[in-house]
This record gives structure tokens, sequence and C-alpha cells, in this order.
């Protein structure tokens, strides 16, 4: 039996009252010929639906329909392209452009070393320096990187996880030194190491002292830096190697599940921590189906903070997320084909309410993006916000019957997904126990391991993730190369007129220049200091003490981030993959 219409009209009279009171954009919310259109549309007065409600009113539990009564009527999704190549001056010289141009936000991309955490004068570094993404060294170069970019005005996102808790130290000190309060900064970390493991592979430790650390940063954080989220839980990279989109989704959630309950376990209230966690996913070229997956999202979560983990406040229900094209989608072969890519998904994104959004270059298969090319994806998000009237309307596809179909078929793949990562944690910890294959660190606090969490470790402890994603993958592939999915100008359409791309190349003299600067400035700086600093944080490491404080205490000394980075490696050990054939 569907929602009776009293029901469904109650509701609507809530929509309203909060729409009503809610800030509105100045702005034309008319169609290109001039008619005026609803802020949101629903069931015909009279009608009862079945199911609604699990579709809603904008605004209101499960979110189905999005956080806010207003869409984006209140306010657009915040243009946050991702930038960052040679070294923190050319990377500062991007990023004002893209504010200059009209970019709401900025998102760095940092280099292989750099997210290994390794220095640039690291033998291991030799060829890496600078060329997928900026290298940071040491809080100098986050100064140079946002100089004259006042980092209280701006939101700044950041793309790093192994290393990711000295790397935001770095850019506290960096805030303090422009004499920015740290408490009014906005933005996110990504620090999401359990994807690591699952799909990038750019760990530093085994589990659970990576653990610690974000719990430390998730304490620091609530206590001294209301407005900056310490976590964006990150499917993109797990949908990047190969997934589906419902084990994007599943995968996703359910880390962001493992890292409430290890908020709980720090004592942490939810409903003042869940707020500070943001997700990111990937905007994949089936159009529909993306729209579904991000419409589950808010559902599912919602759902899972009010009942299981208790979640009172409509904040701490909220799903927030991020979005970035699919760079998997695009194509070496008739590379102005990506532009055509891009803006699709951008467009789902969009039409699944994303709150912010990247836009991948077309030449990003071949490169990093040209000046030309990263102009012509922020133009994109532009177009679709100021000409194509997708911000008129909160969820404009709703009941629709496909798109509730897709929805619901997403959330139910997902479900099943859940109750298999619950299942092993269960046959794998026993009464509780820690997995004693993961090792741990020598540390007097490790997180306390909830069921979610336990399933998490024990899927990554014998490659159940990777096993899963390879199999996904690879029965794609196989449609590929039957010419069952087909991709335009690889495997059908592939006569082109089109020439060779000039490309941006990342010259050698960059990582030189990068590797002298910093041997003057270890020359420079007082080296007892650093070491004493150091000493102090593996005294922390090695008992119950926040480690915040003491990393903030190296990094304002000049320890570089090879230095951090290799202490605590010392330390707590590294991981090895498990082997999988």
């Amino acid at each position: 039996m569907g929602m009776d219409a009293d029901a469904i009209e109650e509701g609507r009279r809530r929509w309203q009252a909060r729409y009503d009171t809610a800030r509105k954009r100045d702005a034309d919310f008319t169609t290109l010929s001039g008619d005026p259109v609803e802020p949101a549309y629903g069931p015909r007065p009279g009608d009862s639906v079945e199911g609604f409600e699990r579709i809603g009113w904008p605004g209101e539990y499960p979110f189905t329909r999005g956080l806010y009564p207003t869409g984006y009527r209140g306010r657009t999704w915040t243009i946050r392209q991702f930038a960052g190549f040679g070294n923190a001056q050319q990377t500062n010289e991007r990023y004002k452009m893209i504010l200059k141009a009209g970019g709401g936000g900025l998102s760095v991309a940092f280099d292989m070393p750099t997210l290994m955490g390794r220095d640039s004068d690291d033998p291991r570094s030799l060829g890496e320096v600078g060329h997928c993404g900026v290298a940071i060294d040491s809080a100098a170069d986050m100064e140079v990187l946002f100089k004259d970019i006042p980092l209280g005005d701006v939101t700044t996102s950041m793309t790093i996880s192994g290393p990711a808790v000295p790397v935001f130290c770095m850019y506290l000190v960096a805030a303090e030194r422009q004499g920015v309060d740290p408490a009014v900064l906005n933005g996110t970390l990504q620090t999401d190491i359990f994807k690591e493991y699952i799909a990038q592979k750019e760990w530093l430790f085994q589990p659970e002292p990576h653990l610690r650390l974000i719990g430390d940063l998730m304490e620091h954080c609530a206590h001294g830096i209301p407005a900056y989220k310490p976590l964006s839980v990150s499917g993109y990279h797990i949908r990047e190697a190969g997934a589906t989109a419902a084990q994007e989704l599943a995968y996703t959630l359910a880390d962001g599940f493992g890292y409430v309950e290890l908020g709980l376990s720090r004592g942490l209230d939810v409903d003042t921590f869940a707020p500070g966690l943001s997700f990111f996913f990937d905007a994949h070229v089936d159009f529909f189906e993306e729209i579904a997956k991000f419409r589950a999202a808010r559902r599912i979560w919602a759902r899972w903070m009010r009942d299981v983990y208790g979640a009172r406040t409509e904040k701490a229900q909220w799903l927030r997320f991020h979005t970035q094209t699919a760079g998997v989608s695009l194509t070496a072969q008739q590379p102005y084909n990506n532009v055509v890519r891009t803006a699709v998904e951008a467009l789902a994104a969009v039409l699944g309410g994303t709150n912010s959004l990247h836009t991948n270059a077309l030449d990003e298969t071949l490169a990093l993006p040209s000046e030309q090319a990263a102009e012509i994806a922020l133009r994109t998000q532009q177009v679709l916000m100021e000409e194509t009237g997708v911000a008129n309307v909160a969820d404009p596809l709703g009941g629709s019957w496909y798109i509730e179909a897709l929805t619901d078929r997403i959330e139910a793949d997902a479900e099943k997904i859940f109750a298999q990562i619950t299942e092993r944690g269960a046959r794998a910890v026993p009464d509780g126990q820690r997995p004693q294959a993961l090792g741990s660190a020598r540390a007097g606090q490790t997180p306390s391991i909830g069921p979610i969490t336990s399933g998490i470790l024990r899927g990554i402890e014998d490659g159940w993730f990777t096993g899963e994603i390879a199999e996904s993958a690879f029965r794609y592939q196989q449609a590929l190369e039957k010419g069952d999915k087909r991709v335009v100008g690889v495997n059908c359409h592939e006569g082109s007129v089109t020439g060779d791309l000039e490309i941006l190349r990342v010259s050698h003299e960059v990582e030189r220049e990068q590797v002298r600067v910093l041997a003057e400035r270890k020359a420079a700086r007082d080296d007892a200091r650093v070491q004493a600093a150091l000493k102090e944080l593996l005294a922390a490491a090695r008992s119950d003490r926040n480690m915040i404080e003491p990393m903030l205490a190296a990094v304002r000394a000049e320890a570089t981030l090879g230095e951090i980075c290799g202490a605590l490696r010392d330390e707590w050990g590294t991981y090895t993959e498990p082997a999988g054939f």
C-alpha cells in the first residue's frame, strides 16, 4: 500500500515551510523561454504513492532527494578543480588562475613521493618529483603553495591518505604563518586509509597505526577546527580500480561506517564528529545509474547513522560528498570526445545532488592538464551552472520510475555487500578479539574493533576486496573486447581527423631545483630542534597521547615529511599486501 495522500500533503507542507524560511540565491528561476519553475516537484495533490517515504521531499530524512529544502536554489555546488604539478610555486600560479577564472575551491594533487611519505631527495623519488602532482617536503613548501591565497577565505581539499596527518600539520603551520587562526579553516582532508588497502595502494604502515593517527586527527579537529572535515571517505579510487557502481557505493559507505566506529571508540559524540565526515565519489558515464547511486548513498547513510550508530541530528545523518568525473572513462584515442564524456558525467553528479565537483580535462589520459584543457574543464561546470537550468529545481528526476527503481536496486545490492562484510568480520574476530595477522602498533592506544571495521580489516587481510574488484574489472574488459560494451573511438567509430595534442610536460629541472632547495632548508634549520621534536613525536607514538601536537611541533621545526614518516615507519613497521592469484 502506498503512502496515503494526507501523509504526502503533510510532508509537502513541512517542506514548504522550511523552503520559505531558507536563504535563496538571487537568481532567475525560470526556463530559457521565461516560464517559472517550482523549486521542487512531487505527487499531485490527492495521490497516494507506493514507497514515497523512501523518496520524500528535499531536505527531509532519508535525504534521498538532497540535504536542503532549497536544493541548488540556496547554494550551488562548489566548483573545485583538482590541480598540482611541479613545485609549489608553479602550482600556486595555477591555483591563482583557477580562482581568477571562477573556481570556488582548491583541491591539491600531490606527487608520488609525497603520497608515499618520502622527500624529494630520497633515492626512491628519482624521476617522480612533481610529475603527477605537486612536491611538498616541508611546511616551507606549503607556505609557497598558498602564497597570496588567504587560507581563511578559501576551502581547500587535499587528496592524500597515507601521510595525510603530517601533511595536514604542514597546512596548519602554513595558516599560522599567514596569521590565520587554524580554528577558522574550512576544507577537507582525504585521510581514507581503508581505500588505500582496497584500491589505491598508497599506505605507509599496517592498518592499526594508520587508524591510530586518524583517530588522533578526528579528536583534534572535533575540539579545535570545527568546520574542517578531517576525513573524506573515497569511493573514487575504488571505482577507478574496476568496481561496479554498487561495489563503489557499498565499499565506500562501509569504510565510512568503520570510521564512525573509530570515532565512537575514542569516546567522541557521534552528533559532534559525524558532520566532519565527507565523501568522494566517482561520476562514471552511465548517466542514470550514477544519479541513482548518489541518491541511494544519502538514503543508506542516513538510515545507518540514525538506526545503527544513534545519530540524532540531521547534520550527523547527512552524507555530504564531492564528485570527480571518471578518469578511467577518458581515452587516449580521439581525446576531444573526453569533453563530451566529462560533461555527461558532471551533469549526472549535479542531478544526483553533489556538494562539490571536479571535472577532468580532456588530456588527462596522456599527461597533467594543460592550461587550455583545465579551462575547458572549468567552463564545463560553469555552463552547467549558468546556462542549463539544472540548478533551479531540487532533485528534478525524483519520482521517475526508472530512477527510483535504479535507486532501490543499488541500495539493495549495497545492503547485500554490507552483510557480507559483517559476516566476514564475525568469522574473523570471535568474541571481539583483534585479528592477529594484522600486527599492531607499539602504541598504548589502539582502536576498538566494531563489527564493520572487523569485516573491513579481514577483507583487507585476505585480499577479498581486491579480488572482488578484479573480478568486476575482468568482466567489463571481456565485454569490451567482445563488443558488448562500446567506447567511441576505441572499439567503434574509430576513424578520426584529430591530430596530436600539445601536452604539459614537467621538466626534470623541477626535481633538481626541489632537491637543491630542500638541501638549503635542511642546512639552515636548527637540527637539534628537529631531532628533539622527532624524539618527542616517537614518545607520543609509544604512549596513549594524541600525536597531533607533537607532530605540529616537528613541522614547526621544519622536520620534513620524509623524516616524520620515516621515524614512524621505523617505529611501526611497514605493510605487505597479501598475494592473490
